[in-house]
């Protein structure tokens, strides 16, 4: 079984990334190898663990983000020779927090139970979802809204940009600052290239939204109500420049049409859909 690469972005909190590495560690050593970016990271504050610290003016004041810190990772391990070494690639925030358990191993083995799986995505306990995956753990969606991807290669080498490769446009759309909808665009590329994204009971992944609301001055952002406000208005500009779409649920359907298509082009895979 090939290794996965697990990227964790971190800004100004390393207590919760050290963890979130020796977790890593402690369950999946075997599995995986961890790198840190650091968002602009003050030097007191990096993880014990940091890989690459991105320290420009521009990222020291406003952060990366999780569409331009995947990017950047997975650009390093482009540029570095690394790529071929890894059979997938686990993006976390660093507020993500796993279960006790082989989360690594058991989205590798995934992948090779779903060979259209681009996108794995762990449930959370506190999703709906879970309650469609009752008697199919794993499920084939149109919609996944999470901090928590785990993404095949041959997926990424699909739709990944390889003639000015950075890290505005790598993977995702770095154009698109605070990710909204990025996973809908990233879902509807699968699709239309003949991958599919799934959501997983296997293993769980949770959210700790504590640090983003107690510890916003750490980290250098806005308050919780004004970055909620700004990754709407934000959002919607990008788009409706890129897309000419005006609300959230054209690009929902936009999504769904190509969800649609890949069952009507492989009935065989009909018993994961919802």
């Amino acid at each position: 079984m090939k290794k996965a690469a697990t990227i964790i972005l971190n800004r100004n909190l390393p207590e919760p990334t050290n963890r979130l590495v020796e977790h890593l560690n402690e369950f999946d050593s075997e599995h995986t190898d961890v790198f840190v970016v650091e968002a602009g990271s003050d030097e007191a504050l990096l993880s014990q663990y940091s890989t690459w610290h991105v320290n420009t003016k521009e990222v020291q004041k406003h952060g990366l983000r999780y569409s331009r810190g995947m990017n950047y990772g997975l650009l390093q391990l482009w540029k570095e020779n690394k790529w071929e070494e890894y059979s997938a690639f686990f993006l976390l925030t660093n507020d993500t927090e796993l279960s006790n358990q082989e989360t690594v191993k058991t989205l590798l083995l995934l992948l090779d139970e779903h060979p259209k799986a681009g996108i794995i995505s762990p449930c959370s306990k506190r999703w709906g979802e879970r309650f469609l995956l009752k008697n199919e753990p794993t499920k084939y969606f149109w919609y996944i809204h999470n901090n928590t991807y785990f993404l095949s290669r041959r997926f990424i080498d699909t739709i990944k940009e390889t003639d000015s490769p950075n890290y505005m446009n790598f993977l995702f759309d770095g154009e698109n600052f605070r990710g909204y909808l990025s996973e809908s665009e990233l879902i509807a590329k699968a699709y239309a290239n003949d991958w599919v994204a799934a959501i997983t009971t296997k293993v769980f992944a949770e959210e700790n939204e504590s640090y983003l609301l107690e510890k916003q001055d750490l980290i250098k952002t806005e308050s919780y109500e004004e970055n909620i406000q700004l990754y709407f208005e934000e959002g919607l500009h990008w788009l409706k420049r890129k897309y000419g779409f005006t609300s959230r649920w054209s690009m929902q359907q936009y999504v769904k049409l190509f969800y649609d298509q890949f069952f009507e082009f492989h009935p065989e895979y009909k018993k994961y859909k919802i």
